[in-house]
């Protein structure tokens, strides 16, 4: 026998969280999307169907999200029917559907969660992003029983699609607070094998800047005023999405 040394268990370790950060789950966001820079109030839609959004990226059309939208729900009911996967090309599909880029795929049923999952960084384009995190979000979120057929007709698909996160410095716990913007910047925290993110939808839900930051250091495994400490490293995205009428 041989003895197992601690770098070898720290390293086994570290492979973990890395597989269990590759997934992130975002519990209690609503079928709900970023507001518009200018405004604090209830979200508004814009007139082609998506929600507004700070993108420094090329956003998504109406038609286009609609699109995607599509693309999730037949996804999954082609995954409810056992049916082999489409055969469908993406050489004609526009270029920015060919684009790496995050996703997220929530799932809701009369404005409850029924399952959230999606990628931060971007692992495949934008279009196989959507199909991956349509079956994530149905079948595979530990929260939740995998989707049954019934449900189907009850559920409502919302895609969130992310810019590339950026640093946020700060200097304190009241910089932190001061450079927050409720409602249009998603919140990625990290302190050493601890990391969490809340998509902006959830600053519906979570309004108030401390309470927002107690409840995402609580999801990273954290204390719940780990954020006053000033020494978390924080990153923001913002999120352009669509949801099904």
């Amino acid at each position: 026998m041989f003895k197992i040394s601690r770098h070898f268990h720290l390293f086994i370790l570290f492979c973990v969280v890395c597989i269990v950060l590759s997934w992130v789950r975002i519990p209690g966001a609503s079928a709900r999307t970023a507001r518009p820079a200018a405004r604090t109030g209830d979200a508004s839609a814009c007139p082609d169907g998506a929600k507004e959004a700070t993108m420094e990226t090329r956003e998504l059309t109406g038609e286009q999200g609609k699109y995607l939208l599509g693309v999730a729900r037949r996804t999954i009911e082609r995954a409810l029917s056992n049916e082999r996967a489409s055969e469908e090309t993406d050489a004609d599909l526009p270029p920015v559907f060919l684009e790496r880029r995050g996703t997220f795929v929530t799932l809701t049923i009369n404005g409850n969660l029924r399952g959230c999952i999606g990628h931060i960084i971007p692992r495949e384009s934008l279009i196989e992003g959507i199909r991956v995190n349509a079956v994530n979000a149905a079948f595979r979120d530990p929260r939740f029983r995998p989707l049954s057929r019934e449900e189907l007709d009850r559920v409502r698909v919302e895609i969130s699609i992310l810019t590339e996160p950026k640093p946020l410095s700060y200097s304190d716990a009241r910089d932190l607070l001061a450079k927050l913007r409720p409602g249009i910047d998603g919140v990625i925290i990290k302190k050493g094998y601890h990391e969490a993110t809340f998509l902006p939808q959830v600053w519906d839900q979570l309004p108030d800047k401390k309470e927002f930051l107690t409840h995402l250091c609580l999801k990273a495994g954290l204390s719940g005023d780990e954020w006053k400490s000033g020494d978390l490293e924080v990153r923001v995205y913002q999120v352009q999405a669509f949801e099904e009428q």
